[in-house]
């Protein structure tokens, strides 16, 4: 009789091991683990949603996390409001950039990680010990990502021991590197840095950096098609997310409205050419 028919948990469950729940899924339920399902030899690139542009920019006592929100396929504009910043535990936040899906199950399975060590540890992960789980999980997707189901995410966390902001970028075979006050990955990647290493400033205030990832995302969504510009028509804003030592929180869509109008009024040329 198995455990299903008698209402017991299965002895996997009940036995003691390590504090990775990644590791844990993968000796028991391998099948639901990312990165994990056989390689489709076609010959050709599968067709997905892909996430575009991350920010992160570290301010005076914390660090932002932002994103656009559309999702682009081939030519086409898969998604105008996909969320790509997310929680990962209450003192980090991870940007996805690259195959959608693949890489919204993998933040999932990270949160689940971190929360998983917590319980068993009794304690957090530290900052850089999250930074290295999320790289194994993307060393596991290798195989997915040979065929173009790539995961290139941006984490940035609270490092309470530090009391500061830091940012860690990736690539496609799990390579960590932490990068310093600022960085963007995806397709405008290289317009949105072009934009921080100008906007960038020491002692940066929270508002202040708020501005700067709008300004941002704004540039290279002026120069990359498939980054997401905010939309002042249908209301459709960044994701910001602020991780400092009260924690992770998300600015509000009042707050956003507000800065990108600026913005947009600030960038308004007084006279502009009209046919």
């Amino acid at each position: 009789m198995s455990a299903r028919d008698t209402g017991r948990l299965p002895s996997a469950y009940l036995q003691p091991g390590s504090s990775s729940f990644t590791e844990f899924l993968g000796a028991h339920a391998p099948q639901l683990v990312p990165g994990s399902r056989a390689a489709m030899h076609t010959g050709a690139a599968v067709e997905a949603p892909h996430g575009t542009t991350i920010v992160a920019v570290a301010y005076d006592g914390g660090v932002l996390l932002a994103g656009d929100r559309r999702a682009t396929m081939g030519n086409l504009i898969a998604n105008h409001e996909m969320r790509k910043v997310f929680a990962a535990d209450d003192y980090s936040a991870v940007g996805i950039a690259g195959t959608a899906g693949v890489a919204i199950e993998m933040v999932r399975l990270f949160q689940v990680e971190l929360e998983h060590y917590e319980k068993i540890e009794g304690e957090l992960l530290s900052l850089v010990g999250k930074a290295n789980r999320l790289a194994t999980m993307i060393r596991g997707n290798l195989g997915m990502a040979m065929q173009g189901l790539s995961v290139v995410p941006l984490f940035a966390g609270y490092d309470l021991d530090g009391g500061r902001g830091r940012i860690f970028s990736y690539d496609v075979t799990g390579g960590c590197y932490e990068e310093h006050d600022y960085h963007s990955v995806g397709s405008g990647s290289l317009f949105a840095r072009g934009a921080l290493k100008k906007l960038w400033r020491q002692q940066l205030s929270q508002d202040d950096a708020v501005r700067v990832t709008i300004e941002a995302l704004y540039d290279a969504a002026d120069d990359d098609s498939a980054t997401g510009g905010p939309d002042l028509g249908r209301r459709i804003w960044p994701t910001v997310a602020i991780v400092d030592a009260e924690g992770v929180r998300f600015c509000s869509s009042e707050v956003l409205e507000g800065v990108v109008e600026q913005v947009v009024s600030d960038r308004r040329t007084p006279g502009s050419r009209t046919r």
